[in-house]
């Protein structure tokens, strides 16, 4: 029997999307603010028109391996009503964004075929 389940080692890192639009800005900047303090990671520039797969306004997080335990259940008790994004790199980004992605809130309809599709290494 074959195994065919993938190997997290390949994971390099993830991002977090964090949505919002002109009424939930505030609280997307709250957010980031508080990540900028509590977390070591990168905060994206600001994105306030749809970008790339994005339907909506957003800025990105990247972190760490690492960091996933501690940062993810942060995000579950701190997001309020904004929709976030959670996803691994794993060198596929149509994957990463379509199969390996995890939501916070409400999911929304990501343009996946602008996406580069690749080998994924996780």
């Amino acid at each position: 029997m074959t195994d065919d389940f993938m190997d997290t080692a390949g994971i390099e890192g993830y991002h977090a999307h964090v949505y919002y639009d002109k009424a939930t800005r505030p609280a997307a900047e709250r957010l980031r603010h508080a990540l900028g303090e509590r977390f070591p990671l990168r905060l994206g520039r600001w994105h306030d028109e749809p970008v790339g797969p994005h339907p909506v306004s957003m800025y990105q997080v990247a972190f760490a391996v690492d960091d996933l335990a501690r940062l993810l259940p942060w995000l579950m008790l701190n997001r309020g009503e904004l929709s976030i994004l959670v996803h691994p790199l794993t060198g596929d980004d149509y994957r990463d964004h379509a199969q390996f992605a995890l939501w916070l809130g409400a999911k929304l309809p990501l343009r996946l075929e602008v996406l580069r599709r690749g080998r994924a290494r996780a």
